[in-house]
């Protein structure tokens, strides 16, 4: 394509070389026409016409070229040239010109001198013009074919851009589904083992009202009703105190996206005790029923509840927040 490029300039340059000596030629014509017609002639003759760059210096070639041939009265066979200079000035609204070589045409049309050699001068400088409009011709081809060249590679460019930003645009959204599915994926996880705990726990109160019921079934009416179901009751309690308390806290830390495991980075020198009321209340366990599991009275569970809450809003809030909504 730089390659291209540089051809065309060379042409321009060239061409623009060889224009300005076509102009010096025609404007020593012009300045000897008036004192030497016939010297004025034989230098628009020696021009090669074929080789003007553009249409005003052959228009300017064209009107010399007649006014030379009136000035020798000499009959042009054909009106081919001066028709040359009356459509550019014309075309162009050059009034002066125009009016000029209307008048040129109709003198050496309708009168002068018959010469072979001029005759033949005068076809030859036809068959140049010919050969002018072909070129000029080729050059129009040769300029469309560039243009077209220009924009098919522009827009072939363009396309690549387009697609390689189309292709970058697919993978993003590619990558993002793929992490979409992946948070998905871990959601149903999480989602399935909350239903497996959920499930678990059903089981376990469901199995537990069942054992209750049973219980008073087989006691009811009897004296040992009360203290049998109080002795049930006391055996769930401490079943819970015992065997459920790690069963709670990872129903907490997968409900709460691992809160526990958060104030133990947090808080490192948390105690025990601190710990399992931490558990019971972070599960929704109301204050008696966390003074049974604990074995301690609703206002020694209030007391240690609110050292708890101050703790947690020094040392574990700044950074897990949503600590805080257990109390």
């Amino acid at each position: 394509m730089r390659n291209l490029l540089y051809i065309v300039l060379l042409i321009v340059v060239t061409g623009c070389g060889f224009s300005s000596v076509q102009t010096k030629a025609l404007d020593e014509a012009q300045r000897v026409l008036p004192d030497d017609p016939s010297a004025a002639l034989s230098m628009l003759n020696d021009v090669d016409v074929s080789e003007f760059q553009d249409s005003a210096t052959m228009a300017r070639w064209a009107l010399l070229y007649s006014e030379a041939m009136a000035a020798n009265r000499i009959s042009a066979p054909t009106d081919t040239i001066v028709n040359i200079a009356i459509d550019y000035y014309g075309r162009h609204n050059h009034a002066d010109e125009y009016h000029k070589a209307t008048t040129l045409k109709t003198l050496i049309c309708s009168s002068g001198d018959s010469d072979a050699l001029a005759t033949a001068l005068y076809i030859q400088k036809e068959k140049e013009f010919l050969l002018y409009k072909e070129r000029v011709n080729r050059r129009v081809y040769m300029f469309v074919g560039i243009v077209i060249l220009f924009v098919a590679v522009a827009t072939i460019i363009w396309m690549r851009q387009r697609m390689k930003l189309q292709s970058l645009q697919n993978e993003t959204l590619m990558a993002e589904a793929s992490g979409l599915k992946n948070r998905i994926d871990a959601s149903r996880g999480d989602v399935d083992r909350l239903e497996d705990k959920l499930r678990g726990l059903l089981e376990t109160r469901f199995a537990l009202i069942d054992s209750l019921c049973q219980t008073y079934y087989e006691s009811q009416g009897t004296k040992t009703e009360r203290k049998a179901l109080v002795n049930k009751v006391k055996c769930e309690i401490e079943s819970v105190r015992t065997d459920s308390f790690h069963e709670m806290e990872q129903v907490v830390n997968d409900c709460c996206g691992n809160l526990l495991v958060k104030v133990r980075g947090n808080y490192p020198d948390m105690k025990p005790e601190e710990y399992q009321l931490l558990v019971y209340l972070a599960s929704r366990l109301s204050t008696r029923t966390i003074s049974l599991l604990i074995g301690e009275s609703v206002d020694v569970v209030y007391k240690r509840k609110s050292r708890l809450k101050s703790r947690m809003r020094e040392l574990v809030a700044p950074a897990c927040p949503d600590v805080m909504a257990v109390f």
